[in-house]
């Protein structure tokens, strides 16, 4: 194998060896340094592995980043840290990949983050509720919802009997009780406003009539129908449907809550009944049909900062760039310069897509499959062989770093955040007999979590009924209060 990739885990030392624990909000790494690749003295280690005392996920203040890094000197970051000439380079040059001895820099988060509100500790969950779906929104809602059943009356030529307009008033108990039928889970809609006071819900009966909440849901929209361009016209939007609330509620979400230096990029599934060209079958997740949603998350708490819908195959326009990069640059948007650190799948990165964001003052993780553009050509498959168990490969190109290593299966990841020839043991294992594992995987190990705690508390309370109107789903997935941003939101200013 290229002397370059010749970066092999060697044991951890018995005694002698040098180790720092990263504590804290439930996450432990145990980092064992020694002849693992990069030579330090007791001063030179002090100041150059900035993982020699670090705390990860860290529950002190909202202001706190959730992996604490050393700051190195002004000049080293300068020699090392260039964003500009990254994308210049071609990553696909035979010099492109190095050997994994050089000193990473990484600029420290100073950005203030956690809720932006001015609600005091008297605030209650509807305030906060408020603060994510305003009046407004309401308002545009009880407007189009009025419009739509003067329009599908005119076009079936009779007036409906039952149906009176609505107001905001209404609206929002409309919604209230959309929420409740998350968390009070019944079989049949009917059974809410049953006879039998072991399965009526008073409430409800109180706040409307069954049929009342029947025509609300015939005729509840969100855009004017009567302007709605069709596909292959001109400003034709396959989101029209949804446009209105995904402009408010997208910015409300950002605005809310400023994110914290740890981020996941994952994708979730919503599952639905209706028709949508965006479907897409998914064998290896739980839920194999449904809507894509990709999320910004924090990592720590689940907030949701931001989300962008799949809705088919890009143009010819926007083919040039790969679906994941094109997902990431645009989910990131607004937090350049803020030296954040990104945790996503192998779906999303590639090195293209680091060097971008490494330009962009991101730093960046994650598994990635080896025969993608850059990726070091002794670090593939065939050229790597037969690993054991905790062996691990490295090439380095300044702050970008490609690994291979091998856990339960072998794993390729890249990194702008993780300096090479470190590893590092969880404690949950025996440490007699745990393997030790590279940086890089420990890191997006511990912090590649932030979807996943939002879908956990999502599928608690699941808002809405299911209908064959996608655009529904969509509404009803930003308004459950358990995993989306209201809850999150309330917890996160309470605690």
């Amino acid at each position: 194998m290229d002397s370059r990739a010749q970066q092999q885990r060697q044991p951890p030392p018995a005694g002698g060896g040098r180790r720092a624990v990263i504590a804290g909000g439930g996450c432990n790494i145990i980092l064992v340094t020694g002849s693992n690749g990069i030579k330090h003295d007791e001063e030179e280690y002090a100041e150059d592995c900035y993982y020699s005392t670090s705390t990860n996920c860290s529950d002190a203040t909202s202001n706190d980043s959730d992996i604490d890094f050393s700051d190195l000197e002004e000049d080293e970051r300068r020699s090392f840290f260039s964003f500009g000439d990254d994308l210049e380079e071609d990553c696909t040059s035979p010099d492109f990949w190095g050997e994994p001895d050089q000193v990473i820099a990484i600029e420290p988060f100073s950005a203030v983050s956690g809720p932006q509100h001015s609600l005091g500790d008297d605030g209650d969950t509807r305030d906060y509720f408020r603060i994510l779906f305003p009046d407004s929104l309401f308002e545009h809602m009880v407007e189009q919802t009025n419009s739509y059943a003067l329009y599908r009356q005119r076009r079936s030529g009779k007036s409906d009997p039952h149906w009176h307009p609505t107001d905001v008033r209404e609206m929002k108990a409309y919604a209230g009780l959309n929420i409740l039928m998350g968390i009070n889970q019944l079989p049949d809609i009917g059974m809410y406003w049953a006879s039998d006071i072991f399965i009526g819900n008073a409430g409800f009966k109180k706040t409307m009539t069954a049929r009342r909440f029947e025509k609300l849901t015939q005729y509840l929209q969100l855009c004017d129908r009567e302007s709605e361009p069709v596909r292959g016209e001109h400003g034709y939007d396959a989101l029209f449907k949804i446009r209105p609330l995904l402009d408010v509620v997208e910015n409300t979400m950002w605005d809310a809550y400023t994110p914290n230096r740890c981020l996941t990029i994952d994708k979730c599934a919503i599952v639905m009944k209706g028709l949508f060209s965006s479907t897409q079958y998914m064998p290896s997740k739980p839920l194999r049909k449904g809507l894509t949603v990709w999320m910004l998350c924090d990592s720590r708490s689940g907030y949701c900062h931001r989300t962008k819908i799949y809705v088919g195959k890009p143009s010819e326009d926007e083919a040039v760039a790969s679906l994941g990069y094109r997902v990431v640059t645009s989910l990131v948007r607004g937090l350049e310069g803020q030296y954040c650190h990104l945790f996503m799948d192998s779906f999303f990165t590639s090195v293209p897509l680091l060097q971008r964001l490494l330009r962009d003052g991101l730093y960046a993780c994650g598994p990635t499959q080896p025969a993608r553009k850059g990726y070091p050509e002794v670090l593939r498959p065939r050229n790597v062989g037969k690993l054991a168990q905790g062996e691990f490969y490295q090439c380095q190109h300044g702050n970008l770093v490609a690994t291979v290593t091998r856990d339960v299966r072998v794993v390729n990841c890249l990194s702008t955040n993780s300096a090479p020839g470190i590893v590092g043991i969880s404690p949950e294992r025996d440490l007699s007999f745990g393997v030790p594992r590279p940086l890089p995987l420990l890191l997006y190990q511990e912090n590649m979590r932030g979807v996943d705690l939002c879908d956990q508390l999502r599928e608690c309370y699941q808002v809405g009924r299911p209908c064959k109107k996608w655009w529904r789903y969509f509404l009803w997935f930003y308004g459950e209060p358990g995993g989306k941003p209201t809850g999150r939101l309330h917890r996160q200013t309470v605690h």
